[in-house]
């Protein structure tokens, strides 16, 4: 998939140069005059656009204002501010708007690619990782180095799925998973401080306690779950989920070839947390006895059941959910 870009600026020459600059790169290019079309033009459909780059001074509505405005609809844009007049007090209303960085006219070719990357790519990283997380990240990259560690492994899959995708268009499906399944139950792994380490067709696998430990990484993951759950159900768009977790001795770290890599988690606990996950019905969160041991009483599970494996692996003991418990 391209990834998509409107250009805001009120210069003709500005935004000639710049979508021109930007399709030999591949990406999908709009361009707007100023804000008020900028606006009309996003709103008709906010996710065909995954970076604004908006002029700061414009007529009628300024740049910084024309992103709040953007903010509002589509949060998890890249925003990148052009502009010629970089003064301190500009950078800090721009900053509190949520800008993800700024590009300074004139500018180089070669410069504005690699920031346009670089914002986008800093932007993504936060929608896959908890803010305090991201910010410990930058404080102590080493944490991405493969490490044993002990985390609490969470997988989602939607029940039904391919019947449901032999009935909707594929435009249909992009757009229903997208808005209705991984955006808003990527907020709630977010929201309780898991890592999201990949979407897998129409599953979802976080880690909780990596790359950043955390002391209740096992509560976090089950919270997690169980309000991933009740959000598909608030939903109600037809969506119904299982999720298995599992609790475990894991080598968490940067793992992949010259040309492609991704931190993720590799161990039995991984294994367990999909095989759980597809033990789980319409609506039910399964755990393995190592996440329940982590557990108060405040979470009700009861005991169903166990998980033969070949030698030398013993057998994992499994609980469910109780939903209305």
């Amino acid at each position: 998939m391209k990834i998509g870009i409107l250009i805001i600026d009120d210069e003709d020459g500005i935004r000639r140069s710049l979508a021109r600059l930007l399709k030999e790169e591949g990406y999908l290019v709009q361009v707007a005059r100023d804000g008020e079309e900028a606006l009309g033009i996003f709103e008709k459909d906010p996710y065909n656009f995954d970076i604004v780059i908006c002029d700061l001074i414009m007529p009628g509505i300024d740049g910084i204002r024309t992103i709040e405005e953007i903010n509002k609809i589509h949060q998890e844009i890249t925003k990148i501010i052009l502009t010629g007049y970089g003064t301190l007090e500009s950078s800090i209303k721009a900053i509190e708007a949520g800008i993800d960085g700024f590009i300074t006219k004139p500018f180089e070719n070669k410069e504005l690619k690699w920031k346009i990357k670089e914002y986008y790519l800093k932007r993504k990283m936060k929608q896959f990782i908890a803010p305090d997380i991201f910010n410990e990240l930058l404080r102590e990259p080493d944490l991405l180095e493969p490490k044993m560690t002990s985390i609490t492994i969470l997988f989602s899959d939607i029940r039904g799925f391919t019947d449901l995708s032999m009935r909707t268009s594929p435009e249909d499906l992009a757009a229903l998973l997208n808005k209705h399944y991984f955006h808003p139950l990527s907020e709630v792994i977010i929201k309780h401080k898991g890592t999201i380490d990949k979407y897998i067709g129409d599953g979802i696998m976080a880690l909780f306690g990596a790359p950043v430990y955390q002391e209740n990484h096992e509560e976090n993951a089950v919270r997690c779950a169980i309000e991933m759950v009740q959000k598909t159900e608030e939903i109600d768009r037809g969506i119904k989920i299982g999720v298995g977790v599992c609790t475990g001795p894991v080598v968490a770290g940067v793992f992949g070839s010259v040309s492609k890599k991704e931190y993720t988690a590799l161990g039995m606990p991984v294994n367990i947390a999909a095989r759980l996950q597809k033990l789980a019905t319409p609506g039910e969160v399964v755990i393995s006895q190592e996440t329940r041991k982590k557990l108060g009483d405040s979470f009700p599970f009861r005991h169903v059941g166990s998980l033969a494996f070949a030698e030398p692996f013993d057998s994992v003991l499994y609980y469910k959910w109780i939903k209305d418990g």
